[in-house]
């Protein structure tokens, strides 16, 4: 039982204390107090109310009757918690007792609990009871730094709870350092984002609380199906998977719009609940791989290097960079040119092996760019379990074209950014399933593909913004896949899709991915985002332009309503996305 204030005002009654005295006891709480020398008409009861935590203490410890000395030498709560040294001053026993003496010092923190709140740090004593419950069922925690916790203060809410040790020592963190991060950490607060609850200092360990605990991620999704997702009806599974796909893209927007980035987007950093509900892990250091060893961090992490952007694993030499230059000056030049492949390679060499060049930090990395082409890469992922496809197929796929090992000599390179090539090739057998398919959920697949493949763009001006995603994968779901209400259905007002340069294209029964290139230098527009965020039921939901804004949603949908397109097996219809599906 955790004792907070309530719980003792409600306890401590004046029945309750009777019940703990003697008749002649009793008949002293309403006589005045024996101290003041007539000053204060006020009685050992209105004393004994200032006093309920003591009283709960001796009473824990059998020797209520001495509250009444207690009074008499003018002790109240707001002395507590007494030092152990001071507790002899209590005279709660004839003679000195060490025992009653430890027994009352440590009994009585647990009638000092002071809670965690929400973006509440604490500092707590080294003899103070933390008001924290830690599930310690086998299996729960992942390792000694990190594990699941209740508060008392918030029943059947659960919380992901990270150690970290405090000094100047090897592999300690600062408490300076630790303060800046969680205050960095407080300006994050999102539904689908482990986010920062409270935090307290505790016997030289600091920790950190965080919202939503994980019983799986969505690289255990992607090799085995966990028992949550079996339980679910075929149907729900796959709505549940397309709201998944905007629910990524719609927090990510939260977090560019926020001028922050992810920088750590892969399936083993995208988490769910047991109730399937998904989320991404918190980006900030306290959320970091905490507990692992120097020794494990030094070991090359293939899993980030696979659905890592390519700017972030290679500097372009000096022959690349001006290909990509000349391809950059070309696409200003031409308008509205079509290509026949969806990702545009921006003249890099995709074919070259991974342990050939080693990461050289980029000065002029845009990370919210890089968030994007590993956010296309997991959605990719998604779109292929929805279709039933392993993720070992896929990066056999993907590494089907190297003649040489990767990284070390171990294994071929199945990363995607060195394998742009199979990728479409990928994408286009998806988008060719999807369309043998009746089920409304599949007709968002191939748009859905178009989102990707500017995502997946070697160059890092030519992918969308997170809020052009989101934009596009609400439309997909509300209009293509008759998804009634996402999820997430927020908004952030300000440009326009930009997806027009995209299309699916049937030519002899094969599918291919298509990009039109626009006139106009690509530029990706300020991490500020303009317009606002807020939450809507509405299935139309009207984009706000701020001044100087070039139309947004609705001009895009203007510009498009003069084409028609056939859809999938349904009859012509205005659309307000540039894909075809079809004869061309």
């Amino acid at each position: 039982m955790w004792w907070d204030t309530s719980l003792i005002e409600a306890t401590v009654t004046r029945q309750f204390v009777c019940s703990h005295l003697i008749p002649e006891e009793i008949e002293r709480l309403d006589q005045p107090l024996a101290f003041g020398d007539g000053l204060t008409d006020g009685t050992y009861w209105e004393w004994i109310e200032k006093a309920k935590r003591i009283f709960l203490i001796l009473s824990d410890l059998r020797v209520p009757d001495q509250i009444f000395g207690i009074i008499d030498d003018s002790w109240d709560d707001d002395d507590l918690p007494i030092a152990l040294d001071q507790v002899g001053r209590l005279a709660l026993t004839p003679g000195r007792d060490d025992r009653i003496v430890k027994k009352f010092y440590a009994r009585q923190f647990h009638y000092l609990v002071n809670y965690i709140d929400k973006n509440k740090h604490i500092v707590y004593q080294d003899d103070d009871l933390v008001p924290v419950v830690v599930d310690k069922r086998p299996g729960l925690a992942t390792n000694n730094a990190i594990d699941k916790v209740e508060l008392p203060n918030k029943p059947g809410e659960a919380f992901t709870r990270r150690r970290f040790l405090i000094g100047t020592s090897p592999g300690n963190m600062s408490m300076e350092n630790f303060l800046n991060e969680v205050n960095s950490a407080k300006n994050l607060q999102s539904g689908h984002l482990a986010s920062y609850y409270g935090s307290y200092v505790h016997q030289g360990c600091a920790y950190v609380l965080f919202t939503h605990t994980s019983d799986f991620n969505l690289k255990s999704l992607l090799s085995t199906t966990p028992g949550p997702w079996k339980l679910l009806a075929k149907q729900e599974r796959r709505k549940m998977m397309m709201n998944w796909i905007h629910c990524l893209a719609d927090t990510l927007c939260y977090i560019h719009r926020k001028r922050r980035s992810h920088g750590n987007i892969k399936p083993s950093t995208i988490l769910f609940c047991s109730n399937n509900y998904i989320f991404y892990t918190n980006m900030s250091r306290l959320c970091g791989e905490a507990a692992v060893s120097a020794s494990e961090r030094s070991v090359f992490d293939r899993e980030s290097y696979d659905f890592a952007a390519p700017e972030q694993w290679y500097r372009p030499s000096a022959n690349a960079h001006r290909r990509n230059m000349l391809v950059q000056q070309s696409s200003a030049s031409t308008s509205s040119e079509s290509t026949t492949f969806s990702i545009s390679r921006g003249g890099s060499d995709s074919s070259s092996n991974a342990g050939s060049v080693l990461y050289t930090p980029n000065p002029l990395l845009d990370p919210q760019a890089a968030d994007i082409f590993s956010l296309g890469c997991v959605i990719l992922e998604l779109i292929s379990l929805q279709m039933k496809r392993t993720t070992r197929a896929f990066a056999s796929h993907r590494a089907a074209k190297h003649k040489l090992a990767g990284r070390g000599g171990a294994v071929l390179d199945s990363s995607f950014h060195k394998n742009l090539a199979q990728v479409e090739s990928w994408m286009t057998g998806l988008a060719k399933d999807a369309a043998k398919k009746d089920d409304l959920v599949f007709r968002g697949i191939a748009p859905m593909l178009h989102v990707v493949a500017r995502m997946l763009s070697a160059l890092p001006q030519e992918r969308p913004t997170a809020q052009e995603v989101e934009q596009a994968m609400y439309k997909i779901l509300t209009e293509k896949c008759q998804i009634a209400e996402p999820h997430c259905v927020h908004q952030y007002g300000g440009v326009g899709l930009g997806l027009g340069n995209l299309s699916i294209r049937q030519q002899d029964g094969n599918f291919n991915i298509a990009t039109k290139r626009q006139t106009g230098t690509a530029s990706r527009p300020s991490s500020s985002i303009g317009g606002h965020y807020r939450s809507t039921s509405s299935l139309e939901r009207e984009t706000a332009n701020p001044a100087g804004s070039s139309g947004g949603r609705h001009a895009l949908q203007d510009v498009r309503a003069s084409h028609e397109r056939p859809d999938w097996q349904a009859p012509r219809h205005r659309s307000s996305f540039s894909y075809i599906m079809g004869t061309n």
